[in-house]
């Protein structure tokens, strides 16, 4: 198995209590996350939520499971996809001076044949969705 670890930090021009509460709802994760077209079956339970996300391929449609937990200014999202991919971000939250830090760590395991498609959708994601949430923001 391979495994990528990325890295991005970028500034939202919001508090990190707002940007936490968006962050939180796997409402939010639907054109956020650039593939992400759909969320079902959202489970909370106290910090925890779980929910299916739906992410298309062109007309691949793949089901991820997702499950966060919710920390006082972090959240971190578990993903099982198929063919053995696991992706696990953490998004760390900081005051700033012109709104919220947002750090994001992507790691992901992968089948080395999937090595290079897999660690190239997750940094396009993690880049993607960055600017998509600091677009809400502005």
């Amino acid at each position: 198995m391979a495994v990528d670890v990325f890295t991005h930090v970028s500034t939202v021009a919001a508090t990190p209590d707002a940007v936490h509460a968006h962050l939180a709802d796997p409402e939010s994760y639907v054109g956020l996350s650039p593939l992400v077209v759909e969320v079902r079956d959202i489970e909370r339970d106290g910090n925890v939520v779980r929910y299916t996300a739906v992410e298309r391929f062109g007309l691949y449609r793949n089901r991820i499971r997702v499950t966060m937990t919710l920390g006082e200014r972090q959240v971190t999202s578990e993903v099982v996809s198929p063919g053995r991919v696991r992706l696990r971000a953490v998004t760390d939250l900081a005051p700033h001076a012109d709104g919220t830090e947002v750090t994001e760590t992507v790691t992901v395991t992968s089948p080395r044949i999937l090595r290079r498609f897999v660690s190239g959708q997750a940094r396009s994601v993690q880049l993607r969705r960055a600017a998509e949430l600091a677009r809400r923001f502005s």
